[in-house]
């Protein structure tokens, strides 16, 4: 049973998205898509131990929870009306995965997890709600992994999406494409989660694997066909060229055991130089865009210099300080901060970066997240503060959900001397 659950965790987070999407489609309603996959993973959970997982599971779950919604519309005798709407939907085109193909004076969204995140970002909803309702849906990911990413409480994550389910019933938003007028008020909420996907498929918060290329090629997917329908918005653009810089490092991030390269121990060569190229001239596409950088140009000028450098002692640390200083007065993300911390410690000024985390650590709404101590035990480890390193990194292995992660975190502790600091 345990290897099962392991099993539908794993085609939860790559498959659910999907699976919602496609049945919000069909009913018209988001919170029943929900429920009706649900219904249909509670299924695979009591068939699968007797009949296998099949091959295409995402089907499989899709076509029991259709029948599941058809069984439920002739109880409640409107099974005519439903039925109309499946011939409407069976007459549409098929999607097309390829942005140039897309016509935006006809159909503006052609593609039903896209038209799931619009739906999902709702103005109904606080920009909070939107993202973390969408990362459930749509990412696959757990309240404990979204609280993780937000540095938050579990309890509070599990309340906020709780209440951004009961107002999109209670305003009875439909599954549908917006009006042109209404995609500024969702689009910044649209691309957050699209990248907070490819986050997760990048480091993924739980399990073994060191990333989830299957999820962060979907979040990349996905927002190609986003940046297609809003050629002049420079920050959608500029959020492709930041997942193309960092997809590029996918192949180097892995060792043939599976375990977890730090950048330092990267083998460059290895990188996507293809993908470097494109993220390249989508960040130029997207500065003649704008007359200032946005949040996703600055952390894609970011990758960029970290994907031109030959090596970490050739990286211009100084420039990338200066890209963080400029994004953390635009957002004020605790987690900007600690990577700013990282990149300060690089340039040799260790003391003022771990003011900055410490700074960081004793602010509210921090959680259980292991980002600080993780950061915070490498820069005490810099300054000779040995025993205090090791404990910072134990305590944020027993806080990091992903099992490789974690083995690299106690290794690092391990290999720290004792008797000192």
């Amino acid at each position: 049973m345990t290897d099962l659950t392991a099993t539908l965790d794993a085609v939860w987070r790559s498959e659910g998205g999907h699976v919602i999407a496609s049945l919000a489609a069909m009913t018209g309603d988001l919170a029943a898509a929900e429920d009706l996959a649900q219904e249909a993973f509670a299924a695979a959970m009591a068939q699968w131990p007797d009949t296998g997982v099949p091959r295409n599971p995402g089907a499989w779950l899709t076509a029991v929870a259709k029948r599941r919604a058809v069984d439920g519309w002739r109880r409640d005798q409107r099974f005519e009306e439903h039925r109309k709407r499946l011939i409407a939907e069976a007459e549409r085109a098929e999607p097309s995965d390829d942005p140039a193909s897309l016509v935006v004076d006809r159909e503006p969204i052609d593609d039903d997890l896209l038209r799931l995140l619009f739906t999902a970002c709702h103005p109904v909803l606080s920009r909070e709600a939107q993202i973390a309702l969408t990362l459930r849906t749509v990412g696959g990911l757990s309240s404990e992994a979204i609280a993780r990413l937000f540095l938050v409480p579990v309890a509070t994550m599990q309340a906020r999406i709780t209440r951004a389910k009961k107002a999109l019933t209670a305003a009875k938003v439909p599954f549908e494409t917006p009006p042109r007028e209404e995609w500024p008020q969702r689009l910044g909420g649209v691309l957050r989660v699209i990248y907070l996907i490819f986050t997760e498929g990048y480091a993924p918060t739980s399990g073994t694997a060191v990333v989830a290329p299957d999820i962060a090629a979907e979040a990349l997917r996905v927002g190609r066909i986003l940046a297609a329908l809003v050629p002049d918005e420079p920050e959608a653009t500029a959020l492709v060229a930041l997942m193309e810089f960092q997809a590029s490092r996918f192949a180097a991030r892995v060792a043939p055991d599976g375990s977890a390269v730090l950048l330092e121990d990267q083998d460059r060569r290895r990188w996507d130089r293809s993908q470097i190229t494109r993220g390249r001239d989508r960040l130029a596409r997207a500065d003649a865009l704008a007359h200032d950088r946005g949040a996703y140009a600055l952390q894609a000028a970011i990758a960029q210099e970290h994907a031109l450098a030959a090596s970490v002692e050739q990286t211009d640390w100084s420039a990338i300080v200066g890209l963080y200083d400029s994004l953390l007065l635009l957002t004020g993300s605790p987690v900007v901060g600690l990577n700013r911390a990282v990149a300060l410690a690089m340039t040799g000024d260790v003391d003022a970066a771990l003011a900055a985390v410490d700074a960081i650590a004793h602010s509210a709404g921090s959680g259980a997240s292991p980002l600080v101590p993780s950061v915070r035990g490498e820069l005490l480890q810099r300054v000779g503060r040995y025993d205090e390193a090791r404990a910072a990194l134990e305590e944020a292995a027993a806080a990091m959900a992903n099992e490789r992660q974690r083995a690299v975190l106690l290794a690092k502790a391990a290999r720290i001397p004792w008797g000192h600091g």
